[in-house]
């Protein structure tokens, strides 16, 4: 990338979003019929290149189960409210029904309650038993404490999802979360982010990761970017993180890791973009939450809104748009992208000539300074 002086003291990398990009139309196009958008991660295999989001306003096992028969992959957050009550229900309503200058400190002491292991098996073994891939996602402090309670219940795919994660934490006391040494004891793939850098993506692979996560700070429910200060475009960064996974494939001897775009992929045109910029797929959270089905009731939060030392988030109110299946699939009654994401997809593939997701990586782009 290229860099600019700051200060005299201090230069700074050019980067760009998704909004700062455009995909360029090629010579060819195709029927939309004639392109595949399937995705595969290990032995798993999916219509849809997406995950959703581990956040209790986007899956329940519910919309889980209804995602996995639409093609796509929802990953159940095992430290929300599902695996903390009996019936969150109640809690969701709460939530949903809260004034806004009430909302955080409620969800601080609604979100203090303990999770049950016995829930993490029960919540598990109901997407299991609907017949669709079951996944499952921890924060990295919680990992090396539930995981054995995660794997008992029968995960398939295990997402180990953070602001920021790494293959090296420094601790001051206690055993810090060894990476490498816990993904190779798995038998299950493991997909681990976010990340924002080739450096930090490669230190992932490197740990045996089967998919990073790219991107923090970006999603519509963080303020990670005004508390913390922590933000990276996510064009450049989908970019750079593809860029080491090639050189991992070089230095591992052909071992492919996915890269998955997760943050400011709110719209259908995003996801084209992040898949134009090399991601294999996509992990969305706000266009879910507009869902009918969604349990967040119209509003959206992440576990950063609840965090019980530092909030990095708000529940913010995004109403809904239609059934999940609209939102994923189509019809759409809307012409603003935030319906048949995935139609869209398949038709941006189709006008610029490609025949899937792979060849579709290497479409040209250019910076849209409209």
């Amino acid at each position: 990338m290229n860099e600019i002086e700051i200060g005299p003291s201090k230069r700074a990398r050019v980067a760009y979003s998704f909004d700062d990009i455009a995909i360029v139309p090629s010579r060819r196009t195709r029927d939309p019929e004639q392109t595949s958008i399937t995705w595969q991660i290990d032995a798993y295999k999916f219509d849809l290149p997406m995950l959703a989001a581990p956040m209790d306003s986007v899956v329940s096992p519910e919309t889980a189960i209804a995602i996995g028969k639409l093609g796509g992959l929802g990953v159940l957050n095992l430290e929300g409210l599902w695996t903390r009550h009996e019936d969150p229900r109640i809690q969701l309503g709460e939530i949903a029904s809260m004034p806004q200058d009430k909302a955080i400190r409620r969800m601080q002491e609604i979100y203090a309650a303990p999770i049950r292991p016995d829930l993490i098996a029960e919540r598990i073994k109901t997407i299991r038993d609907a017949g669709v891939t079951v996944a499952a996602a921890l924060s990295p402090q919680r990992t090396a404490e539930l995981h054995q309670a995660v794997i008992k219940a029968g995960v398939d795919i295990f997402v180990i999802r953070g602001t920021t994660v790494s293959a090296e934490h420094v601790a001051a006391e206690g055993s810090a979360l060894n990476l490498k040494k816990f993904i190779y004891e798995l038998d299950v793939p493991v997909i681990v982010g976010g990340c924002a850098t080739a450096t930090g993506a490669l230190h992932l692979m490197r740990a045996g990761a089967a998919g990073v996560l790219v991107g923090f700070g970006g999603g519509a429910a963080h303020t990670t970017r005004s508390v913390l200060g922590l933000a990276v475009p996510m064009a450049s960064a989908v970019a750079e993180v593809a860029s080491a996974r090639r050189d991992y494939m070089d230095e591992s001897g052909g071992r492919y890791v996915h890269v998955i775009a997760d943050g400011s992929v709110g719209k259908s045109g995003d996801i084209a973009k992040a898949i134009a910029c090399g991601a294999d797929a996509v992990m969305m959270g706000s266009p879910l939450a507009k869902a009918h089905e969604a349990p967040g009731q119209g509003w959206h939060w992440g576990s950063e809104a609840h965090h019980a030392e530092l909030p990095r988030g708000n529940r913010v109110q995004v109403g809904t748009v239609g059934t999940l299946e609209e939102i994923l699939v189509g019809p759409s009654h809307t012409a603003d992208g935030s319906m048949n994401l995935f139609g869209a997809l398949r038709r941006a593939v189709a006008t610029t000539g490609y025949s899937d997701i792979k060849e579709f990586q290497r479409v040209e782009v250019v910076i849209d300074r409209a």
